[in-house]
């Protein structure tokens, strides 16, 4: 939720500003450095539903560019569950249902006909 990162920084320096030992005044840091370098991040991922490092899989979805796509069957051949089959109109298509989002399409398109989409640009 929205309100979880600032609550998440709030608790972290109360438990900081308020423990009687060492370990419970240093236990906050790496939270707290996390959100200090990476809110972007956390906002992203929050708000957009989206991981501009394209590393969470379930925000991710593999597209194939009909303008790229020469219909080499490279991706098709390279896919571990056979997510990948040529359409009338000479490219390949995704099944989403099936694709398990290893990113191999990717790796061995020569065209860079694959697009990894996150957030909005997945939906």
């Amino acid at each position: 939720e929205p309100d979880d990162l600032e609550r998440l920084v709030d608790l972290g320096r109360k438990v900081k500003e308020h423990s009687l030992c060492g370990l419970g005044q240093t236990a906050p840091n790496p939270i707290l450095t996390m959100v200090e370098h990476f809110r972007n991040e956390y906002v992203s991922h929050i708000a957009d539903r989206a991981c501009p490092a394209k590393a969470c899989k379930a925000l991710l979805r593999f597209h194939i560019d009909p303008e790229l796509c020469r219909n080499c069957g490279l991706c098709a051949g390279g896919c571990p569950v056979e997510a990948i089959r040529a359409v009338d109109g000479g490219y390949h298509v995704i099944d989403e249902a099936l694709c398990v989002k290893c990113g191999r399409c990717e790796q061995v398109c020569p065209f860079a006909a694959v697009e990894i989409l996150t957030g909005k640009e997945a939906a």
